[in-house]
């Protein structure tokens, strides 16, 4: 990911937060096969492990799960049972992109300063992500303990944190969660079957708000009046984030 100086986000746990709060990754892969593309990606969602959350350097570690007979897990048990890897993990990394849902098309109207004084302007569109790069180890073989208790923890631990933080269902004045146990057992059995798991070790871990960082206060202003002048919810969201990134590049 292309990440100029003024938008990069260095500091871990800000980008370990992005990750819990949009936890809708796209999962990228590149597996040399006769049988499927070499390039093939799924929306998924993660869970995020991290061992010391108040860490400023742990990257942490994701799991997901996907459909069997998605041709992306097709790829890695063909590679894997083809070339068996040790500990079955993939030997290329794979690269999972997590995107911030507020994110717009910016208007050179906006720019109240440089657009009257010489014109030179030109659109482009503001955003956050982050890319998590990392070793993949894949758990498909139903028939053995480990690969069940992965998925068995996978989709408790995925339901949990997306029935309490996403939807914020957390009991009290608020609905209790809807946890696997609440579904028949022998339903959640198959259900297992026509999953595989994978666990990425990160490595490497990227992140960038695109927030007009760059431009000049008075352009910048522009941009946070223009946004919040939208009317719609989004909007606002893009005002509060590029006065908020630009008040951080202040005090920087």
């Amino acid at each position: 990911m292309y990440i100029r100086a003024d938008h990069a986000e260095a500091e871990i746990r800000v980008l370990r937060h992005i990750i819990r709060e949009n936890p809708l990754g796209m999962l990228t892969t590149g597996i040399r096969s006769t049988t499927y593309p070499f390039l093939q990606s799924s929306h998924i969602p993660f869970v995020l492990d991290v061992h010391d959350e108040s860490s400023e350097t742990e990257l942490g570690c994701l799991r997901g799960h996907l459909a069997r007979a998605n041709p992306q897990s097709k790829a890695f048990i063909e590679t894997l049972t083809s070339e068996p890897q040790p500990g079955n993990t993939l030997e290329d990394e794979v690269l999972v992109i997590f995107t911030v849902g507020a994110h717009h098309y910016v208007t050179p109207k906006f720019y109240t300063e440089t657009k009257p004084a010489s014109g030179k302007v030109v659109p482009t569109w503001n955003y956050t992500a982050v890319q998590a790069y990392g070793k993949a180890k894949i758990y498909f073989d139903s028939k053995v303990d480990e690969t069940s208790c992965f998925l068995d923890k996978q989709i408790s631990d995925l339901s949990h944190h997306n029935e309490t933080t996403t939807m914020g269902f957390t009991g009290g004045g608020r609905p209790t969660e809807w946890k696997v146990s609440d579904a028949p057992e022998r339903y959640i059995e198959i259900l297992k079957k026509n999953i595989i798991g994978i666990q990425i070790s990160i490595e490497r871990l990227e992140g960038k708000f695109k927030m007009s960082q760059e431009l000049s206060e008075g352009d910048r202003d522009g941009v946070v009046k223009g946004f919040a002048s939208l009317g719609s919810d989004v909007g606002q969201d893009m005002s509060r984030m590029v006065k908020l990134r630009g008040e951080l590049k202040g005090q920087k």
